[in-house]
């Protein structure tokens, strides 16, 4: 996700009075055989601006495949990545009770107020797990973000199960805690 777009979902409660999984829920109750239609529905009802709208509504089209086939599209031909992915997840979904887990086209959001961790498979052999840990300074192993961006401020390649370590497992708890 690009930079601006995180920014959008970011502001969304602010600007438009709920957040993007509120939005999301609003829309799934309608039948909108068009895009615009409801674009028009959440301006016209809802008051939101175009441009939220327009997200909004973009963003809740792909929340129609399963979260299991967002996932499983990622790991398809990384197949060997995905006991990984399950371990990183299993590790997050135990760090509180107020985590959200958001499976994109390309990778899985986990948030907790705001995004902390992201799941990316990068290649064939290997995983990006994303953090983001302010004024945390980079290591050996805890790389600048790379390709993250501002998404992330650091970034772990993991290519085994025993990369989920005890290191490891400090950092995502220390990126979760700092996300409130």
């Amino acid at each position: 996700m690009d930079k601006a777009l995180q920014t959008m979902i970011d502001n969304m409660p602010t600007k438009t009075g709920k957040s993007l999984d509120e939005w999301k829920v609003i829309l799934k109750d309608k039948a909108f055989k068009k895009h615009g239609q409801a674009v028009n529905f959440l301006k016209q009802e809802h008051n939101v601006t175009h441009g939220f709208a327009n997200t909004i509504v973009t963003l809740s089209k792909e929340e129609n495949k399963s979260e299991d086939d967002l996932v499983g599209a990622q790991y398809n031909g990384k197949e060997a990545l995905r006991p990984i992915y399950e371990e990183l997840l299993a590790f997050c979904s135990n760090l509180g009770n107020d985590i959200t887990i958001t499976p994109k086209k390309g990778s899985v959001s986990v948030i907790r107020k705001r995004q902390f961790a992201l799941i990316k498979p990068a290649t064939k052999t290997r995983i990006d797990l994303g953090l983001k840990i302010k004024d945390k300074p980079t290591g050996n192993r805890l790389e600048n973000s790379g390709p993250f961006g501002t998404m992330c401020t650091h970034r772990v390649k993991l290519t085994t199960t025993e990369d989920v370590d005890d290191e490891l497992k400090a950092w995502l708890k220390e990126a979760y805690e700092k996300s409130i």
